[in-house]
């Protein structure tokens, strides 16, 4: 960290101070987890309620999702130029007003709105908790920090369903969303009183919003394209969406390339320890984002679960990542995360090929659990590696910025495969309505989320590799790793952070 930013970037794990900065992270950042998981539990009971079909369901995951995807690099900026404590605390504020609105929403129209405006307030809060960790904590601790972060945030996204699945059966689904008022009324005091500020002194210049602009409209239209297709075919308006999502990506790609404070600047893919496993992070978490989607509504249309039933289905996730995942960050410190990012994604494809054992009737201990027990140990393998070498591959400066990135790819990489899964399994806009189907689309989709993981898992082990030691540069190799040392490769001129 640089020696400006305040807090000085030496609080120890075991200390008060470090048990305080955990613990806020921690309860900010599953705010934005819970959500992205206790959803889908609920997504069966909303579509009754509220009587929407398949395409407005996606909606209500996508639009949270879209927002965050598309802003949460800019989320970064903010942090690093203003202080990442301060955006940290009004991402939480945010978050739960609009949760607050999404409780009360009275049609599908306003939730998928309120669930934008969630988006906005994840995106603020999202890449605040990991910027603090890696700006508060001393440099030996970081690893075990980021760990312990993982592990009780991936906690905090695994028991979400067991919760959601209660408050639906119970007082309702609309609780799945007021769950965070009290969740932020704990954080904000405590981020408050015991997280020191801190910023980075280089970050300067104009904010780009106009390539925040055009990520999030790109993604916009793309994912309508492929929400809307199933239902509207290849009109006007869908091919429309299509190519305008395609033109503006390409606008986007040419912004940040010539434009002198762009918000994703070019120099900081001159790592390709940090391109690699940001294309790892975009396989795991399309994977990832379709089968929790997916296996949620499996097990209550399809195997008969309740909403409880199907959230506590996935509760052994929940106890291998708490047990586990603080020992997974200090292994991948020790050993390197190539093996951990290798072995992973095939342990968590191979639990989702297993959920193809999940029909009607399912027994939970012979069909269910193996998978979610295999599942839950390839998460326990990648994810405290993935996050730890993302940092590890930047300047402690850039702390903010390639959590943003990093970020950015797992929830646009989510975003398109809840849009394009049920396009590509060909499941039709009431499919959730009958079991028959829904369970025939499932078994085509499975198969595509673990062939992601696999993909993920060969991209880690030809590209990946161990950090090098502090201050030094690792030099670029060639991407199957023949031993080949590349040229440095040089940042272009204009591209300094925001």
């Amino acid at each position: 960290m640089n020696d400006d930013d305040a807090g000085g970037g030496g609080i120890r794990v075991a200390s008060a101070a470090g048990r305080w900065v955990v613990l806020t992270t921690v309860l900010g950042s599953s705010m934005a987890l819970l959500d992205s998981t206790v959803i889908n539990v609920a997504l069966p009971r909303i579509g009754e309620d509220l009587g929407t079909d398949l395409a407005a369901l996606q909606w209500t995951v996508n639009a949270y999702m879209l927002t965050l995807a598309g802003l949460i690099l800019l989320g970064g900026a903010l942090g690093d130029r203003y202080g990442r404590r301060r955006v940290f605390v009004v991402g939480v504020v945010w978050f739960a007003v609009a949760s607050l609105l999404c409780g009360l929403a009275p049609n599908a129209g306003v939730l998928v709105v309120a669930r934008a405006l969630q988006g906005v307030g994840g995106a603020l809060l999202t890449p605040g908790s990991l910027a603090l960790i890696q700006a508060s904590f001393h440099p030996d601790d970081r690893a075990r920090a980021v760990g312990l972060w993982s592990g009780l945030g991936g906690v905090g996204a695994a028991v979400g369903p067991f919760v959601g699945g209660w408050l639906v059966d119970g007082p309702g689904w609309r609780w799945v969303f007021l769950l965070n008022l009290p969740l932020a009324a704990v954080c904000l005091p405590v981020a408050l009183r015991h997280v020191p500020e801190s910023r980075d002194p280089d970050a300067h210049g104009r904010f780009d919003v106009l390539g925040a602009a055009l990520a999030a409209l790109a993604l916009a239209l793309v994912t309508y394209a492929l929400i809307e297709v199933p239902e509207q075919g290849a009109s006007v308006m869908v091919v429309g969406a299509a190519l305008g999502g395609v033109l503006l990506g390409a606008a986007f790609v040419h912004v940040e390339r010539h434009r002198a404070d762009p918000m994703v600047p070019p120099s900081i893919f001159a790592s390709r320890q940090f391109t690699a496993v940001n294309i790892v992070t975009f396989c795991v978490y399309a994977a990832l984002g379709g089968f929790f989607f997916l296996s949620a509504i499996q097990l209550q249309v399809v195997a008969g679960y309740s909403a409880l039933g199907a959230g506590t289905a996935l509760l052994p996730t929940t106890v291998l990542m708490l047990l586990f995942s603080a020992s997974a960050g200090d292994l991948g410190r020790r050993i390197g995360p190539r093996i951990p990012l290798t072995v992973g994604p095939l342990l968590a494809a191979a639990g989702m090929l297993l959920m193809l054992r999940v029909g009607p009737d399912a027994s939970y201990v012979r069909d269910v659990l193996p998978a979610v027990l295999v599942l839950g140990l390839g998460m326990v393998t990648l994810v405290a590696p993935l996050t730890a070498t993302v940092l590890s591959a930047v300047a402690t400066g850039r702390a903010g910025l390639a959590s943003g990135i990093n970020n950015a790819a797992a929830r646009a990489a989510g975003l398109l495969a809840v849009a394009a899964l049920p396009l590509l399994a060909g499941m039709g806009p009431e499919a959730y309505r009958d079991a028959a189907e829904f369970a025939s689309t499932f078994r085509r989709a499975m198969p595509m989320c673990a062939g992601l993981l696999v993909a993920g898992a060969v991209i880690a082990f030809c590209a990946v590799r161990k950090p090098a030691e502090p201050g030094r540069e690792p030099q670029p190799t060639c991407a199957m790793h023949c031993g080949v040392t590349a040229p440095p490769l040089e940042p272009e001129p204009g591209s300094r952070h925001t």
